[in-house]
């Protein structure tokens, strides 16, 4: 799984239900608001015109996030939240390669939702 998982935040939004998973969302929802305000600005990539290594660190968000929300039931990407993030995850997709690579959503989402139930079967047992 990637390093978003092991990830406090987000790790904890994915993983929990209730009161837990209401403090994860917060969290989560204000590193998605420093990544939006400090982290991309007015360019395109997170370098500038060009995708570079931050991008692909942050790839994820691109790729996983959306589905994650779905698997979950819990939206953290307010479109109207976050304009600057949702531009450059359609910049970041748009790339051939990583396009290309992008990984097929209802296997993505089938898997999430199983990663889900384990975790949540596991900490109600």
């Amino acid at each position: 799984m990637c390093w978003m998982m092991q990830s406090p935040t987000f790790f904890s939004f994915f993983q929990s239900v209730g009161e837990e998973q209401e403090r994860a969302v917060k969290e989560a929802k204000e590193l998605l608001r420093i990544i939006e305000e400090q982290g991309l600005g007015e360019k395109k990539f997170f370098g500038g015109e060009e995708i570079g290594l931050a991008d692909i660190a942050f790839g994820w968000i691109a790729g996983w996030l959306r589905t994650m929300e779905e698997a979950v039931g819990v939206k953290l990407m307010e479109d109207d939240r976050f304009p600057r993030l949702q531009a450059w995850i359609e910049n970041f997709k748009a790339v051939p390669v990583i396009k290309e690579n992008l990984p097929d959503h209802n296997e993505m989402l089938a898997y999430f939702k199983q990663r889900r139930e384990m975790f949540i079967g596991s900490a109600t047992s």
